[in-house]
């Protein structure tokens, strides 16, 4: 049942959609009532995101930077899909497309990125992926973990939300360190982070 109280919120994605999976989890138990999963955006065609949204009976949409041609085109078939949906709230889960300062401010603190690691280490420009875990486990550190913060201008460099730190194991390849911040905190971080906001934004209505 909708609740006309509820936050729309836009999830983008570009690959397996592990992140909007557990959204979707969270809000089928009931534990998203300020938030609504209202689109799903995703840069790729072929990502797992849009089977996985589309089984949720969530909208879905693609827009590729190649189909629009530049960087200013491709933001602003963005912004027409987000403002068709009356999205409130942007959720970035796995999005591998840096969005330029006109884009975010556009909607401050209205757009939360989950990054697989403690901000401010291993982030910003090139720290995405399979290469944040590498970088940590080439530094040696024996905690590791996953942040949600809003996006501004600068990769990984907005407002800090939520963090939770994950231990690093003996032995572990960038793989398994993966898996295991991903259970452990990119999970519950990015639901949590998502009903904090909307409960927020709710008020302000």
């Amino acid at each position: 049942m909708n609740n006309p109280g509820q936050i729309k919120v836009a999830v983008l994605v570009s690959g397996g959609g592990t992140n909007l999976q557990a959204l979707i989890d969270s809000a089928a138990a009931g534990k998203l009532p300020h938030a609504k999963l209202a689109l799903v955006l995703s840069n790729r065609e072929d990502a797992y995101a849009l089977t996985r949204a589309k089984k949720a009976h969530i909208e879905t949409a693609v827009v590729t930077r190649a189909a629009c041609g530049s960087q200013a085109a491709f933001e602003a078939e963005l912004c027409r899909h987000l403002t068709e949906a009356n999205i409130d709230l942007i959720v970035l889960a796995g999005f591998m497309s840096i969005l330029s300062a006109d884009f975010t401010a556009r909607y401050p603190r209205r757009i939360l990125n989950i990054h697989p690691a403690l901000i401010p280490s291993f982030c910003g420009k090139g720290f995405y992926g399979l290469h944040v875990h590498e970088a940590a486990l080439a530094k040696g550190v024996k905690v590791s973990g996953a942040t949600v913060h809003f996006v501004n201008e600068i990769p990984d460099g907005g407002e800090i939300l939520l963090q939770k730190a994950v231990p690093v194991r003996k032995g572990d390849t960038p793989e398994t360190l993966q898996r295991r911040i991903m259970e452990q905190a990119e999970w519950k971080l990015l639901p949590r982070a998502v009903e904090l906001v909307a409960r927020d934004m709710a008020k302000k209505k």
